[in-house]
């Protein structure tokens, strides 16, 4: 196999995925049911995590003219953002109607995001990033609206393509100056010549801009302002997967930036994503507090989530790396397996949005009962789950930074974050008054059941053994090598790049 085509092998299956999807699509009758074509992309990104874990027996290195890397650092990422992509495709497959409009391209645009998603987090080239970033964000802002026939699909879609278009442009605005103050967009190189440009306010700007960027990615504040009217409008598989995998995506993008790209800038991103971190927890905190919906609850909880992993970045890269890799997959398994049980709680057209509607929950299903406090807890971080090791771990990382302060800050605001998730989960173990005629949540099928599974089981080996998780994350670091602040070689000089020096 060609050694290029190797080094994006998942983002290769996953487009013929896609595009397989769509064709299929167009050949069938209309009176055809197209759900089957779920299956074909649930087997899609079935291959790509298999040919992700293969990736792992290629050497370390880059492709395409040094703008993709294969390393630990981006397989433990394309397996992440591929499993969330299976697990959100089984429980769509359960969920949506038979008769729902467009089947064919749904499946098709998840596809095709995750390739943007997974080439976020192997990107070295900024251009890339931003080709990645965009594949990503059309499809996601598709599918957002997907139920175009309820007023709040699309106004979800309108919002998020005009704030994340926004966004966008300060993330290529930002690519622009670094290039006018280095001469290069190679995030390897953009380090060796940061030390020598002429211009350093031009630096300062650009890391600004790309910040911002990517913080509106992961919904932190005070660009969080998309994220409640997103999570309310959207299909609750979409937001399954809108919540976790762009944003395993987007912080693999920010790991990169921060360690690879401006480790001269320590002293300036360190305190600075100290405070988005603080403004995060505590504005997602509060604010989820006072909500009745479920899904703005856990848009305003996913805020707070960012801070908390914002705050592994205080720590050196050879604990804040691991850290921060191990928090995104605890977060992805525990709230992919909420929005499965809000799914099949509310239903496709979301009947039951309110705290009140989940009262006697796990009398009227024990099943999905038992599954919303499980996954409830361990957003809390009670020991024994996955939430529980990835705060432990974010901010054991802040307090090796010497970032004391915001350990506490991080630890007061998830005693505040207990409160709101109780609540929810006080209502689902009360008994039902009697006369009641709350509807009975939806039949639990196959696939919906295995999504449910895999995020169950996830959370839990996150809690009970995370070793292995951890061990994985850890191997990370060592294939990201800040380089040395030496000013960059002269274009016609030869000359290594630093993928290559790893492990030296």
């Amino acid at each position: 196999m060609n050694q290029d085509i190797a080094r994006i092998l998942p983002e290769v299956v996953l487009t013929l995925t896609g595009v397989a999807v769509m064709l299929i699509d167009a050949t069938l009758p209309p009176a055809w049911p197209r759900r089957n074509l779920g299956w074909i992309a649930a087997i899609g990104a079935t291959l790509a995590i298999y040919a992700s874990i293969w990736q792992l027996s290629l050497p370390e290195g880059t492709g395409f003219f040094g703008t993709v890397e294969t390393s630990n650092f981006t397989v433990f990422f394309h397996i992440l953002i591929c499993g969330i992509v299976l697990v959100a495709l089984l429980l769509s497959l359960d969920s949506l109607p038979a008769d729902s409009h467009h089947q064919g391209e749904f499946y098709a645009l998840i596809a095709f995001g995750a390739v943007g998603m997974c080439l976020l987090s192997s990107a070295i080239e900024l251009l890339l990033v931003f080709i990645a970033l965009e594949i990503s964000s059309i499809s996601t802002y598709i599918l957002a609206g997907y139920r175009k026939h309820v007023g709040k699909g699309p106004e979800a879609a309108l919002k998020y393509f005009l704030l994340g278009s926004f966004a966008t442009a300060f993330l290529l605005y930002g690519i622009a100056l670094i290039f006018g103050a280095t001469g290069t967009t190679e995030i390897y190189k953009i380090a060796h010549a940061i030390p020598g440009a002429q211009n350093q306010i031009l630096v300062v700007a650009a890391l600004a801009f790309l910040l911002v960027g990517i913080l509106f990615k992961v919904s932190a504040a005070p660009f969080h302002v998309w994220t409640p009217d997103v999570y309310e409008g959207a299909p609750s598989p979409v937001v399954a997967l809108l919540s976790t995998a762009p944003k395993a995506g987007a912080f693999a993008l920010l790991i990169r930036i921060v360690y690879e790209a401006f480790p001269t800038l320590h002293s300036l991103w360190s305190p600075l994503l100290w405070a988005v971190a603080v403004l995060s927890m505590t504005v997602g905190n509060l604010a989820a507090l006072r909500q009745q919906n479920v899904k703005r609850m856990m848009a305003y909880s996913s805020i707070a989530h960012a801070g908390y992993l914002l705050a592994a970045f205080s720590g050196a890269p050879e604990i804040g790396i691991p850290a921060a890799a191990f928090y995104i997959a605890a977060y992805s398994a525990m709230n992919v397996g909420i929005f499965a049980v809000i799914t099949l709680v509310s239903g496709y057209d979301e009947h039951l949005p309110l705290i009140d509607d989940y009262r006697g929950l796990l009398y009227r299903s024990p099943f999905l009962g038992s599954m919303l406090i499980f996954f409830l807890v361990s957003l809390i971080g009670i020991p024994f789950t996955g939430g529980f090791f990835g705060k432990f771990y974010s901010f054991t990382s802040a307090v090796s930074g010497g970032a004391v302060i915001l350990a506490i800050i991080g630890l007061l605001n998830s005693g505040i974050a207990a409160a709101y998730y109780l609540r929810l989960a006080l209502a689902a173990a009360q008994r039902p008054e009697s006369g009641s005629a709350t509807p009975q949540p939806s039949r639990v099928g196959i696939t919906a059941l295995a999504a449910l599974a895999f995020s169950a089981a996830a959370t839990l080996m996150l809690g009970i053994v995370p070793n292995a998780i951890l061990r994985a994350a850890q191997s990370s670091p060592q294939t990201l090598q800040a380089p040395d602040s030496s000013p960059v070689a002269p274009a016609d000089s030869p000359s290594v790049h630093p993928a290559q020096q790893v492990n030296q």
